[in-house]
């Protein structure tokens, strides 16, 4: 336990032991079986998190938990639940060394990336976890994975907005839940992961954020309407002719590849550079698990670039519409949204060299 510590710069420097606010929100990690399947029960899962952390009380920092009422299935997350998060943690930011939110895993990608943006200015860290089974069951993952979040979040220096899982630390708004059913729920497809837990915690330090010198303040996302529409052959280009009259604000296209499109269907172009006019601004993703858009690879591509489809590069689509939430959020323009997708503002993208 002493490497840990050691490694940790609040505690080096004096001999406070470090203190981590859990916010728990709710998600399988707290269920409990009931007539109908797993169910939420209030209280359960500070009390259980009490004992752990009595028991390993020298191994652990001090925690204080928040449970939040009522407690939310992630497919029930909303845009004011990522707002009440975000001010939990500036509530108590100057109290504690480090956040870990217990959330469901259906969506957890998704309130990673959209804290990652909403949190300007973050110098400690804030770790996402959950669990495949309920803590109380025998083959539960949610121990390792609670513990491992408390660990890294007290003892190590990791100034960003994370997703711990399954002995992995990966970057929130690099990460997509990639298995409903085993332990190893999650990835990060084009970024490695943070630190790699085994025997020791290896934390690769070139790749977590640095700290900003600033004051941590939050951005709230005032929702945009945003559509997220999947390419596939047969296509009907008149559905985005359609969301354009919608007096929507972008669209997440997912396209083939690297970025390609059916340059073919000429009324599939006519759609994208209506909407692009009516000030939509449309977002190119790939439809891959890995890889990035490059436009200007093929003719399918660049097609799209010439309308006025912007590429995401490799970015995952959670990240892409964490992004346009909150570029929008701010009140900028198509043009000034538009050149903020391409730059790398929190990690989100892989800068194209």
């Amino acid at each position: 336990m002493r490497k840990i510590l050691e490694k940790h710069p609040l505690f080096s420097q004096s001999s406070k032991k470090p203190s981590v606010y859990v916010a728990y929100t709710g998600g399988t990690i707290g269920m409990v079986p009931g007539e109908h399947g797993y169910k939420p029960q209030p209280g359960y899962l500070p009390q259980q998190l009490t004992k752990i952390t009595e028991q390993y009380s020298d191994q652990l920092p001090n925690i204080v938990v928040k449970e939040y009422s009522p407690l939310l299935d992630s497919a029930n997350i909303n845009l004011s639940d990522w707002h009440k998060m975000a001010e939990d943690i500036e509530a108590n930011y100057h109290k504690f060394d480090g956040f870990v939110i217990l959330h469901g895993t259906d969506t957890m990608a998704y309130s990673a990336s959209a804290l990652s943006f909403t949190l300007e200015d973050l110098n400690k860290p804030v770790i996402f976890t959950g669990s495949q089974i309920p803590l109380g069951q025998i083959r539960s993952d949610a121990l390792d994975n609670i513990i491992g979040s408390l660990i890294i979040a007290g003892f190590y220096t990791v100034p960003e907005v994370a997703i711990y899982f399954h002995n992995e630390l990966y970057r929130g708004n690099r990460c997509q839940k990639v298995d409903a059913n085993g332990f190893h729920a999650f990835s990060s497809p084009n970024y490695p992961p943070l630190a790699k837990v085994g025997i020791d915690i290896n934390i690769n330090h070139k790749l977590v954020r640095n700290f900003s010198q600033k004051p941590l303040r939050i951005q709230k996302i005032t929702p945009p309407k945003i559509a997220v529409m999947h390419l596939f052959p047969g296509f009907d280009s008149s559905l985005i002719s359609a969301l354009a009259t919608q007096s929507i604000d972008g669209i997440i296209l997912r396209t083939y590849g690297v970025g390609n499109a059916p340059v073919n269907d000429k009324k599939l172009l006519l759609a994208l550079e209506d909407a692009h006019n009516r000030g939509l601004v449309i977002v190119n993703c790939t439809q891959c698990y890995q890889g990035s858009v490059d436009m200007g690879g093929y003719e399918t591509g660049s097609a799209l670039e010439s309308v006025g489809v912007i590429s995401g590069t490799d970015m995952t689509t959670e990240a892409a519409l964490a992004k346009l939430f909150y570029l929008f959020s701010t009140n900028l323009n198509q043009q000034q949204i538009e050149q903020q997708i391409g730059l790398n503002i929190r990690g989100e993208l892989s800068p194209i060299l």
